[in-house]
């Protein structure tokens, strides 16, 4: 009897052993959770960290910081110098300019104009031949209305921009006025270090606010402000039709990175067109700035723009609207896979409506195949 009782003690023991657990189980997972809880709410993507491209303010720009601000409009960013750390979602999927577009697609926006140099904008499908690496390509896709872009406008704000920034902020805004309604753009200032003075908008007032921030002093440094800008439009365009527009008075003196590690950012698969104006003297400098600013525009597809004074700087920032505005997007699948990589070739060729009469094209000469950055889907 003895052992007997032990036995069934011992079986009552294991059976409350058993039928207690799970609750123990569950009391220290729910113990846990708060950790795990706060743990998640620092990596909530809405929180603003300072962006690894875009550099967090200076002395000066604590200094901005500290004057009075004015009241954001709904939905706009209250912090002139980070950004979110996540890509933004995509635009309403019925938005008729939302590009459906096959991953292997290349989308080339493309400017045709005439011997005399005028715009040509009433081609069809049938007028394009593409190529790449020399070999011709199926056009897939074809647009030529006026669709919406993704715009960076980075402004130089180095110490000799001082007396030039009110006419060069003007501009900018007119380029805006003059462009598709529904365009995205933020602002950017640069000297030594690129700093988003306004993320993603299309309100006016807010641009202007982030134009009129001018610190002028310090260095150069575009290669560093191109490359952190292309990043931006990578994480956050709404828009599959990316452009910057670059305005300086000078050659870079403080990148870190160079022309070249610029030029081939811009390069990659659905890459920005870029578009400059160079402000620029005629000394030895001025002279490499010069061609810096073209290599940056002629293998985008984008155009560089040299004005004798600042009084020109108004009408070109218009006709920078227009090039962009009235440009032809044409895609085609490559007959080489984009998984082989490497850099290809781009030419397209364009015939008049009489299908005789050669034209001028103008688009990116080239891209590298499955370099496509973190772009928003």
């Amino acid at each position: 009897m003895h052992r007997s009782s032990n036995g069934l003690l011992l079986l009552a023991l294991i059976f409350s052993f058993c039928a207690t657990a799970p609750l123990l189980a569950q009391a220290s997972q729910n113990a846990s959770q708060p950790s795990s809880q706060a743990q998640n709410q620092q990596q909530q993507p809405g929180q603003q960290q300072p962006v690894h491209d875009l550099t967090p303010p200076s002395d000066a720009e604590a200094e901005r910081a500290a004057q009075p601000a004015p009241a954001p409009a709904p939905n706009q960013p209250t912090d002139s110098t980070k950004v979110p750390t996540q890509p933004q979602p995509r635009q309403n999927p019925n938005d008729p300019y939302l590009f459906r577009k096959d991953v292997e697609e290349v989308m080339l926006y493309a400017t045709v104009v005439d011997p005399k140099n005028r715009a040509v904008t009433n081609l069809d499908k049938n007028s394009f031949s593409v190529y790449e690496d020399g070999q011709p390509q199926q056009i897939t896709s074809f647009r030529r209305e006026d669709i919406p872009v993704s715009m960076g406008i980075l402004i130089d704000n180095s110490g000799s921009m001082r007396d030039k920034r009110p006419a060069v902020n003007q501009a900018a805004l007119n380029l805006v006025r003059a462009s598709n309604p529904q365009d995205e753009v933020f602002i950017v200032n640069f000297n030594d270090d690129a700093f988003l003075d306004q993320d993603f908008t299309s309100n006016i007032e807010l641009m202007r606010e982030a134009l009129e921030r001018i610190d002028a002093r310090g260095g150069t440094a575009i290669y560093d402000s191109v490359i952190a800008s292309a990043n931006q439009l990578a994480k956050g365009a709404k828009r599959d039709k990316k452009v910057l527009l670059l305005v300086t008075d000078g050659e870079d003196n403080a990148s870190r990175d160079t022309l070249e590690e610029a030029v081939k950012r811009v390069q990659d698969d659905a890459g920005p067109t870029v578009y400059t104006i160079g402000v620029l003297g005629n000394d030895r400098e001025a002279k490499r700035a010069r061609r810096a600013l073209e290599r940056l525009t002629a293998e985008t597809g984008g155009i560089a723009y040299f004005p004798k004074d600042l009084g020109e700087v108004d009408a070109i920032s218009r006709a920078v609207a227009h090039d962009i505005r009235n440009q032809y997007t044409i895609g085609y699948k490559p007959t080489r896979p984009q998984s082989q990589g490497g850099f290809r070739n781009v030419r397209v060729e364009a015939r008049g409506a009489d299908g005789r009469s050669k034209l001028q094209v103008r688009t990116r000469s080239g891209y590298f195949a499955g370099q496509k950055r973190a772009a928003a889907q």
